[in-house]
């Protein structure tokens, strides 16, 4: 049987000031080094590539003679312009050197010189290359220059490539819209953002919620000691295991997923039947794009130190090889320990990514093989209030209203293999495998619940829990471009599989009584574990088809597409074995998507779309455990507006969804099918640089979540719980003038009030604010011992200390300050 530290709380928390101690030393001396030569120098480093994309301003570039399409890579990586190219033309040409500060113009005229090539300019930040006859022929009449364009050096139809970043450099351009492959933010009939791995390290994340907090359409769980990493997508629940990895559904890791991992994380919000296989939330999609190496050879080093003296490191290597750097090399790892900012609650993680990739000129291939470790002492129950008990004032968020001595032991497991073929220039097919295994032995309580408003509460049991599951998902298909006539075409057919299978054993000790404001300390009881067995299986498949027609240089698109899909889940009596349930449906999914383009810098868009969903299983806090409810389809309209401003962009768009409702009858302590959610809501989204040295990212979102179809017409007309009518993410950077460079940072978070459920009368969770602050210094390269810029970064979230409801059942996380040195080598 696997091995649980079973130490006490006092022996872990000494031992982790002792070892936090140390490594707070090393972190000090080692930044202090680093750092030792660099304040004494006169101006600071320039300010990075992606503050000049799209500009006119010099670029420092040092990209030697190697093939073409290389070359535009690397000038992409280096400036963030987009570039539009056929593969065919660059195919057999080498580049010249461009090495010094330079517009990015010009040292695009200097990398193509000799090739037989020409540029042609277009929007702020894009180019084009073409052949000599094409350069020399007229535009015709009526034609636009757009400034965003689908390829970017790569063939179009690969997503093995990320879409260039933005300007600000905190998004990108576009990102991976399901089987549609990768397509820019002005070309998608739906609301996307692909945040970058840039703004992965700035703002320090530690996790795929901390980072998709940043979107107004996402609530998160802001407590990183919680049993799981818990997301809202337009006010609907979206499972962590439902978060892919380069498309692949259930391939990383199921609690929670260290995001160091990751060159951009997608969110698609609605749903994506169609688009991404039967998996994905009702409310949206997440999409982690794994790191591939880099032209020039990356050796990053990032030591780390979080509130309480949890400290760790991020070692981040990358390089190519081969006469035209066709075999790269990534590998990324992280260790982290010591005390979180929750008192007696400790965090330990371990991850170790393995990235290999192979381009040639028609063949990519690439494989990622991936572990990860979690060890959480101290695990903080949900918090849930017994009928007829008021929701009382969050306690303290820095003491755990938990025992010390429960913890979650995880183990992660998982592989990756992509591959894509050129069948032609313009023919491409792909395929995709990926394999997940989890092993996660946890010991908490089920739930604390209070049952009087002086905060006396009930831990309702203490559970000893083993869960193993084990994924394979797999994808295929052709992605085409032609024309018939004067309409051009966008082709995928795909098809795509997924098996999944849990086993599970459970002891459990009586419930206790406790206090919400003054936690009981009580003994660890001594549980075993039964024999391990199988509890549930599904199995998923399906076809689909799309086809993206488009007119007038893509000013009008119109995407047509559908999913046949079966879903087919399984439960199980995990002490004998035998079958107890199972449910199976099949569904044709459509959808439709509508683009048109008015103005270059303008897309108006609409969509309908569907999504099926697994059935839920009841977890086993309830008394109905382990029933499974039928597969279930919801429905999307949603119309919207992208505005490309140049340097920044606006969306806003209007939607509705409908789902059947499944909720908690907390007299019963059941999860009961009731009724329909239907959610309509607002979005209005912005990010870039409107002003030099100014960088914004966030927005708001206005949700109307109601019931409907309830039974009996109970509670027809009210708002569905833990579903905020309103959401405001909004932060800001400053490059500051007065200190060459310091950048400030700066964001506020709002959610408004939410029902916790439907009893009467409604009882809610009070309207919460919260502010982050931070900076960071990017140290002058020619003046630090590497060379190189050293950047220094200090982050404090929740800046006021406030102890809030994050969400119903979790009290939010308390003031947390992370700071961290990254060195290059």
């Amino acid at each position: 049987m696997k091995q649980v530290n079973r130490n006490g709380g006092g022996g872990a928390r000494a031992e982790g000031m002792t070892r936090g101690r140390r490594l707070l030393s090393l972190l000090l001396s080692t930044t202090i080094f680093g750092l030792a030569g660099s304040f004494s120098v006169g101006p600071a480093y320039a300010q990075p590539a992606s503050r000049q994309a799209a500009t006119s301003q010099p670029v420092n570039f040092s990209i030697p003679a190697q093939p073409l399409s290389s070359a535009i890579n690397a000038f992409i990586r280096a400036t963030g312009w987009q570039i539009s190219y056929s593969s065919q033309l660059a195919r057999g040409k080498t580049s010249v050197a461009v090495v010094g500060a330079m517009p990015p113009s010009t040292a695009l005229q200097r990398l193509v010189a000799g090739t037989g090539l020409s540029v042609r300019i277009g929007g702020s930040g894009s180019a084009a290359l073409v052949g000599s006859t094409d350069a020399s022929a007229a535009a015709p009449a009526g034609a636009i220059s757009l400034d965003t364009i689908d390829v970017q050096g790569e063939n179009p139809n690969s997503t093995m490539t990320p879409m260039p970043a933005y300007a600000g450099g905190q998004v990108a351009t576009g990102g991976q819209v399901g089987m549609l492959g990768n397509r820019s933010v002005m070309n998608t009939p739906f609301n996307q953002t692909s945040y970058t791995a840039k703004l992965i390290q700035d703002q320090q994340a530690r996790s795929i919620p901390d980072v998709v907090s940043n979107n107004p359409s996402v609530q998160t769980y802001a407590r990183n000691s919680t049993r799981i990493d818990s997301l809202v997508i337009r006010g609907f629940p979206a499972p962590t295991e439902q978060v892919m990895y380069g498309g692949l559904a259930g391939i990383l890791p199921t609690d929670t997923t260290n995001p160091e991992l990751a060159e951009r994380i997608e969110v698609l919000t609605g749903p994506s039947a169609m688009l991404n296989n039967v998996l994905g939330s009702i409310g949206g999609t997440i999409n982690i794009v794994p790191k591939r190496a880099p032209e020039e050879r990356l050796a990053r080093f990032t030591p780390s130190y979080g509130s309480r003296g949890n400290l760790g490191g991020h070692v981040d290597y990358g390089q190519r090889f081969g006469t035209e750097k066709q075999f790269g090399v990534r590998f990324n790892g992280v260790y982290r320990d010591g005390e979180s900012a929750v008192k007696d609650t400790f965090d330990q993680r371990k991850l170790a990514v393995l990235g290999l990739d192979y381009r040639g000129d028609r063949l990519r291939l690439s494989a990622d093989l991936g572990w990860q470790k979690l060890y959480l002492q101290g695990v903080t129950p949900n918090v849930i209030f017994n009928p007829g008990v008021p929701v009382l004032p969050a306690p303290d968020a820095n003491r755990n209203p938990g025992a010390a001595w429960t913890f979650k032991d995880n183990e992660d497991k998982f592989v990756a293999l992509r591959g894509e073929y050129d069948l032609t220039e313009n023919v491409t097919a792909y395929a995709a495998w990926g394999r997940h295994e989890w092993d996660r032995t946890l010991q908490d309580a089920c739930d604390l619940l209070v049952t009087d408003p002086s905060g006396a509460a009930l831990v309702q049991c203490i559970n000893l829990q083993r869960f193993i599951s084990n994924t394979q998902s797999a994808n295929a298909g052709i992605r085409a471009r032609f024309e018939t006539g004067p309409v051009a075409h966008e082709f995928t057919i795909g098809v795509a599989t997924y098996e999944y299978v849990f086993r599970s054993a459970q002891a459990g000790a009586p419930s206790y009584v406790s206090n919400l404001y003054a936690p009981t300390s009580v003994p660890r009881p001594n549980l075993t574990l039964p024999p391990l067995g199988k509890s549930y299986a599904s199995e998923l498949s399906s076809l689909a088809v799309a086809d993206t027609m488009s007119v007038l240089d893509k000013r009008i698109q119109l995407m047509l597409g559908a999913r046949y899909q079966n879903i087919k889940e399984t439960t199980f009596n995990g002490a004998t074995g035998a079958q107890t349930s199972s449910n199976g449906k099949s569904a044709l999914s459509p959808s439709v998507g509508l683009l048109v383009k008015p103005l270059e810098n303008v897309s108006l868009y609409g969509n309908f779309i569907q999504g099926l969903e697994a059935g839920e299983v009841v977890g086993a806090n309830f008394s109905n455990v382990g029933t499974a409810f039928p597969p279930y389809t919801s429905i999307q309209y949603e119309t919207g507006i992208k505005v490309d401003w140049g340097k920044w962009t606006t969306t806003a768009s209007l939607f509705q969804i409908t789902k059947p409702g499944v909720i908690t009858d907390f007299s019963t302590n059941t999860r009961v099918l009731n009724g329909e959610q239907r959610n309509r809501g607002a979005e209005l989204n912005i990010f870039g640089e409107p002003i030099e040295g100014i960088r914004v990212l966030g927005g708001a979102m206005f949700l109307d979540p109601i019931l409907t179809k309830t039974q009996g017409g109970l509670t027809d007309g009210w708002m569905a719980p833990a579903s905020p009518r309103f959401q405001l993410r909004l932060g800001g950077e400053w490059d500051t003038p007065f200190a060459s460079g310091l950048t400030l940072t700066g964001r506020v978070l709002h959610t408004s009030e939410q029902y916790i459920d439907t009893d009467a009368p409604r009882r809610s969770i009070p309207a919460w604010t919260r502010f982050d602050v931070g900076a960071r210094y990017t140290f002058d390269a020619s003046k630090t011992p590497t060379s190189k810029p050293i950047v220094v970064r200090l982050n404090i979230e929740n800046v006021l200390g406030t102890n809030y409801w994050g969400n119903i059942y979790q009290v939010a996380a308390p003031r947390t300050v992370w700071l961290s040195t990254t060195f290059d080598f």
